[in-house]
């Protein structure tokens, strides 16, 4: 296991995206989302994703140096194609807009569309939060095949579309940031699994003959088997929200056998609302309020007094702190894939050694 400090880690990721086409602020934009990833413990939507990007750049299906697009713009209601471009580049510049809207309108009711993979959503509603805005996000991807299984059927038929909402923070408390894959666990976490020769656990995938399995080999290999969705059938009813949501609603398209386009394409598409708070309510309402039921759901007695009661948002904020100060831990196998990947696209693993190293 390594444990990699995370500028050095931003540095390989920076290197190995130029190497591959980017050019601009674009490789220190996709470094920089990616590590944070990282840095709040969601590995699953890190650097592990880096492999799969660079084939897609190879394949065709992620196309380097593009920018978000408006398509379709009625003041407060904008519509963005992203032309497959990074997710990071894309989702900066679409909740950019937002926030400029919403600020001069009240409201932003954003559709972000054939964007390639957003990364962690829940970066896209911190960046509103920050913003002083509260934002709902619904995803979904097209691109490659399903990967869950509608509640009562065993084969893929959704994407993990997840679900993200975000409130700005008070003078007491920080931002509500729930973000959450509608699936058991995302994929990236079964990669994960892999990586640390662990099994995911019990109630989470289907084989491909459509028995339980904890072996994430059963969503790596042929034939493949399928996710479970979270909560059973709420669950399946908020992903299929979802798909409807940032599938139809957005132009984007929903995942069916006649949008698959290749291996290790994953297109997103995600409605956003954006909302200022103040042109519902005054802020030391909106304050009070949030405060006070935050401290009525803390206040509850603890099932385990060695594990207090979190707010959406802690677990990130607490990785974070631990990963800036010890690094960010790496399994041996994820770091091959990572340097076969840096490989690819014509850097020498003695220089990615070095990257890392911080002897660059």
């Amino acid at each position: 296991m390594k444990h990699i400090p995370h500028e050095n880690l931003r540095a390989l990721i920076r290197e190995i995206v130029a190497a591959a086409g980017s050019t601009g602020d674009e490789p220190q934009m996709v470094a920089d989302n990616l590590v944070e990833a990282n840095l709040t413990g969601h590995d699953s939507h890190g650097v592990q994703m880096i492999p799969i990007y660079m084939n897609a750049v190879r394949t065709g299906g992620l196309r380097p140096n593009q920018h978000a697009k408006i398509v379709s713009d009625h003041g407060a209601i904008v519509t963005i194609d992203g032309n497959a471009g990074y997710g990071q580049v894309i989702g900066v510049e679409a909740m950019d807009i937002g926030i400029a809207r919403a600020r001069e309108h009240g409201v932003c009711v954003l559709a972000t569309r054939n964007t390639f993979h957003l990364c962690r959503i829940g970066a896209w509603g911190e960046k509103c939060a920050e913003a002083g805005l509260v934002s709902t996000h619904h995803v979904n991807a097209i691109g490659n095949v399903g990967l869950v299984a509608p509640h009562g059927g065993t084969a893929a038929r959704l994407s993990t579309n997840p679900y993200c909402c975000a409130l700005p923070a008070t003078a007491n408390n920080p931002p509500f940031i729930a973000d959450f894959a509608t699936s058991v666990i995302a994929m990236g976490k079964v990669r994960v699994a892999k990586n640390a020769g662990t099994q995911v656990p019990d109630g989470a995938l289907f084989d491909a003959d459509g028995r339980p399995t904890t072996n994430p080999d059963a969503m790596l290999e042929e034939p493949k088997g399928a996710l479970r969705p979270v909560g059973g059938h709420k669950g399946y009813c908020l992903a299929l929200a979802n798909e409807l949501m940032a599938g139809a609603l957005t132009g984007g398209g929903t995942g069916r056998p006649e949008t698959e386009h290749r291996e290790y394409t994953v297109i997103n598409n995600m409605l956003s609302t954006l909302i200022d708070p103040h042109r519902l309510t005054d802020q030391p309402s909106y304050e009070r309020e949030l405060d006070a039921a935050i401290d009525h759901v803390r206040s509850s007695p603890l099932e385990d007094p060695d594990q207090p009661i979190l707010m959406p948002g802690d677990p990130e904020r607490r990785t974070r702190k631990q990963r800036i100060a010890n690094g960010i831990p790496m399994p041996e196998p994820a770091w091959r894939e990572l340097a076969d990947a840096a490989v690819s696209v014509g850097l020498t693993e003695g220089r990615a050694n070095a990257l890392i190293a911080g002897t660059a």
